[in-house]
């Protein structure tokens, strides 16, 4: 047996602690979001190498994944880790069950030269309005268990709890006016004495995007930071980005609660680059490099003058092809990186390099795409293309996407490749009764990338996917009916 010794000894934990304290400001970072809901993944250590290469310090994962806990080990990189909200039920019922978590996802890679876990997030947005409160029961139980457990292997001390939330759970007309929706409002009395009684910061995830994507009032130029004609003037301060509005807005929210001073995490934000209107690169850039250069001035914001949030953490890092569309198509297109690490845009993260830089030996499938056959009749096509956008992603062919104005048969063939490379170029896959064809010459059109997946050894061949978990009738019908 392989035994796992705390990295710090109890004694030796207090002055790490006052160490890290006092140096929280100059501690403050752009962060990432390493989310891993992809068909084409790429190895943990090729993902752990490109965060090294671009000089990203911290990390946040939604699950405690081990291959990426692994590939993290001794990398220097401050982790948050995520505890899923279905496993918030036994967590908050038996402290069996929260030791033996923090035993294999905390504890177990805690150890010299090993992962520099800081944060533990326990859930993900459980207050989300859209949950209907099925989380609430569970959130602060789960959170005395887990911290009696750290406190069990000597380290409720540095590694620190939190609950992601989103923007819903507060709301306003002006940010001064901000408040926590009534019926959340004891439940988040009793979370911020807990984490400010532990030393822990609020994190929040805001999307100026969504509130521009779902919302055809909401004023464009608001959204970024490069100035608007439709300030928002609160009393004395003036809002001229939603950031900061909505920033200030959470900041109200806890002073309410009497906790006005509590450090801000920004646990998720970014803009989309494909699959709707206003998902483009060129507004991905102007967003995430006008929010780097705003936070890392310092300025702060009206109610927070010269204090900027400790941290944020741009989502996400890559793309994420096998999210689901619920929320809407542009969902897995919201990587600084695409699936393959290779960079989108320049992009300067105020980390010491001035752009972004490419993910360094990644293993591709050979060169050859699935495309329509041109001396067939395409005029059965359409169960094969809603078999084949079922399981592999197609979102870029809807409005907006990068690929929708490539005509019919280019959204044939683009269906076609996206489900080949899915199957790991396997020859029947390209077959589709006669109507595919595969071809070694690389049949991208303008911005229209057809990919060519990569090959990832460390995973199966093929991972299925129920088609019925994947609304494909809104992506297959928006598409095909506007060319047809």
């Amino acid at each position: 047996m392989i035994e796992f010794r705390p990295r710090f000894t109890a004694a030796s934990l207090i002055s790490v602690i006052l160490l890290v304290g006092s140096s929280l400001k100059a501690e403050s970072a752009v962060g990432v979001n390493w989310g891993t809901l992809s068909f084409h993944k790429l190895k943990p250590s090729t993902v752990v190498n490109l965060l090294k290469t671009n000089r990203v310090t911290k990390v946040k994962l939604f699950e405690a994944d081990p291959g990426a806990l692994e590939a993290l080990m001794g990398s220097g990189i401050q982790v948050m880790v995520g505890i899923p909200n279905d496993m918030l039920a036994s967590l908050s019922a038996s402290t069996v069950a929260s030791d033996l978590w923090v035993r294999q996802n905390v504890s177990r890679y805690m150890v010299k030269g090993g992962v520099d876990i800081r944060y533990v997030a326990v859930g993900n947005e459980p207050f989300l309005s859209s949950y209907s409160g099925q989380y609430e029961p569970y959130v602060m139980p789960a959170l005395l268990n887990v911290q009696q457990s750290l406190a069990k292997v000597n380290f409720a001390g540095y590694v620190k709890l939190v609950v992601p939330c989103n923007a819903d759970a507060y709301e306003s007309t002006l940010p001064s006016q901000g408040a926590f929706r009534p019926e959340l409002t004891q439940i988040m009395t009793e979370l911020v004495s807990f984490l400010n009684s532990n030393g822990s910061p609020f994190v929040v995830n805001i999307y100026p995007f969504l509130s521009l994507y779902g919302n055809s009032d909401f004023p464009q130029d608001y959204a970024f930071f490069e100035g608007t004609t439709h300030a928002v003037t609160d009393g004395p301060n003036v809002y001229y980005n939603a950031f900061d509005g909505n920033f200030d807005t959470l900041v109200a929210a806890l002073s309410k609660l009497g906790y006005g001073q509590m450090p801000i995490v920004i646990g998720e934000v970014g803009w989309p680059t494909d699959g709707a209107i206003g998902a483009n690169l060129t507004a991905a850039r102007a967003f995430n490099q006008g929010l780097i250069n705003h936070v890392l001035s310092n300025k702060g914001t009206p109610l927070r003058p010269g204090i900027p949030p400790m941290d944020i953490y741009l989502f996400g890092l890559l793309d994420e092809g096998a999210k689901s569309v619920l929320p809407g198509t542009f969902e897995r297109h919201w990587g600084i990186f695409s699936f393959d690490g290779q960079a989108k845009y320049s992009l300067n993260l105020g980390l010491g390099n001035r752009r972004l830089k490419n993910a360094k030996n990644v293993q591709y499938l050979p060169s050859r795409w699935c495309v329509a056959n041109p001396s067939t009749d395409l005029s059965e096509v359409t169960n094969h293309m809603k078999l084949a956008c079922s399981v592999a992603d197609c979102t870029t062919l809807n409005y907006g996407g990068s690929c929708n104005g490539i005509g019919a048969k280019g959204n044939i063939s683009y269906a076609f490749n996206s489900y080949y490379q899915l199957r790991k170029q396997n020859a029947q896959s390209c077959d589709f009764d006669g109507l595919g064809m595969v071809t070694y010459l690389d049949p991208s059109i303008g911005e229209c990338r057809f990919l060519v997946g990569v090959n990832d050894v460390s995973s199966s061949s093929f991972q299925p996917v129920c088609w019925w978990s994947i609304p494909w009738v809104l992506i297959i019908w928006g598409f095909w009916f506007s060319v047809m």
